[in-house]
């Protein structure tokens, strides 16, 4: 399995380009799972339209036209719908993808939408790329931390996939106290490293336990 964690659905930056072309075929068959929508956003199928519903999404053009920099189709790409899959049709776009494709949100919702949608399974099994930014990125790693935002105003560990299990994530680094004191709180309880992908310029690539940094990551660890 191959794990990619990014900061934003750019996936074909130049800075990131020439890494990723290296994983991501023009045969591959990709599913988004499109379930990190903020509650406030987005209450029904209107709402989720109008984020990911071809022509009208507003971050569905942006996820399309990236991956077709690396030579997949538009057919190739379907984008689950909390809203009109059902968990049969939703784990057969799972099982039929090569990329499962995470987007960014609300990482915890996420992952109570998925086991809504029981889909945690087939994700765990799922021998091909998982590839996700921002909360799509932080739900790969088997604990994960989210410091004090505006969606989150209180630091807090949170269960993701047991993919990754030797490191913590910062993502959208941008050195504020906020995130500084939360990488010292992990480093101080965890006792693992910390890698803190800087805000739309970071990318982490683990392939077989092997970690490769793109871009600006800082890594972090107790002295």
């Amino acid at each position: 399995m191959t794990n990619i964690l990014l900061e934003g659905y750019e996936i074909n930056a130049p800075w990131l380009f020439e890494a990723l072309k290296e994983y991501i075929m023009p045969s591959h068959r990709v599913a988004v799972v499109a379930l990190a929508f903020r509650d406030s956003r987005v209450k029904n199928l209107d709402d989720w339209s109008a984020l990911y519903a071809k022509n009208a999404g507003c971050y569905y053009s942006g996820i399309v036209r990236s991956l077709s920099d690396y030579g997949i189709s538009e057919s190739q790409i379907e984008f689950i719908n909390y809203y009109t899959d059902t968990p049969k049709t939703a784990n057969q776009k799972i099982h039929n993808a090569d990329i499962l494709y995470f987007p960014g949100g609300l990482p915890d919702r996420m992952m109570q939408r998925i086991h809504e949608m029981q889909l945690y399974d087939s994700i765990l099994h799922h021998d091909g790329i998982i590839l996700g930014y921002s909360a799509g990125a932080v739900i790969q790693l088997r604990e994960y931390h989210l410091s004090p935002d505006k969606d989150y105003p209180e630091f807090a560990y949170y269960s993701g996939f047991p993919f990754i299990d030797n490191f913590y994530l910062e993502v959208h680094y941008e050195g504020t106290p906020e995130q500084n004191t939360s990488i010292q709180r992990v480093l101080c309880e965890k006792h693992k490293t910390v890698f803190a992908t800087h805000y739309m310029n970071g990318a982490i690539i683990v392939e077989h336990g092997k970690i490769n940094l793109i871009g600006k990551v800082s890594k972090y660890d107790l002295d």
